[in-house]
């Protein structure tokens, strides 16, 4: 465990360069808007954890829609062990009741060098599945720190579902992003928000204009 917050906390000491490598979005939708969403940082540093909601929050509130961090909702020890597929249904069941209608779920998918990222890019676009599914496959990145190597790039990847009652609460839009030679926290974070919000203000994805 504590070899994966170390490691958390290189992917998000800093970057010389972050590039959004492949971005998805529901063929459906042409706009999609959220009136509460829930920001979901998944990582076992708390301090980066808090760091990156609250940045991704105060972008919200510069356009106006209403977001709440994983961090003020969960119980504090929500992470620290392994959930339940039944345990996950009661959490979207609880976001519901509290009008949420979006997530927007952040998570480091590992490090490898650029040859082996490129070709592992084909199986990532193929993935189109639920919240709960996302969540239940990658938890165990907070258990496993084999997952991670020492290699040149780290891949994040930022997903957002719908949660609104009569949809079927799937992926709206994923962008994965390839970020290099990690050296200061602030800046890694300012990126890679800003990468995230710029590619969903494009995709008319809950920041538009009217």
């Amino acid at each position: 465990m504590k070899r994966f917050g170390y490691l958390i906390m290189v992917f998000l000491v800093g970057c010389s360069s972050s590039d959004l490598v492949s971005s998805w979005k529901d063929p459906e939708i042409v706009i999609f808007d959220a009136q509460k969403v829930l920001i979901v940082g998944m990582t076992s540093n708390e301090e980066v954890q808090a760091d990156f909601e609250l940045k991704m929050q105060k972008e919200f509130s510069k356009r106006d829609v209403e977001s709440m961090r994983s961090l003020d909702v969960f119980d504090i020890g929500f992470t620290d062990n392994s959930r339940t597929e039944e345990e996950l249904d009661e959490v979207e069941e609880t976001l519901l009741e509290r009008d949420f209608d979006a997530i927007l779920f952040t998570k480091i998918l590992g490090s490898e060098n650029r040859q082996t990222f490129r070709k592992s890019m084909a199986n990532l676009d193929n993935y189109y599945g639920d919240f709960k599914e996302d969540y239940l496959s990658h938890q165990d990145l907070y258990f496993e720190p084999e997952a991670y190597a020492e290699e040149t790039v780290y891949v994040a990847e930022s997903s957002l579902y719908c949660i609104c009652i009569g949809k079927e609460r799937q992926l709206i839009w994923r962008g994965i992003i390839e970020i290099a030679e990690p050296k200061k926290i602030k800046n890694a974070i300012n990126d890679y928000v800003k990468i995230v919000v710029e590619t969903m203000e494009e995709q008319d994805l809950i920041f538009y204009e009217d």
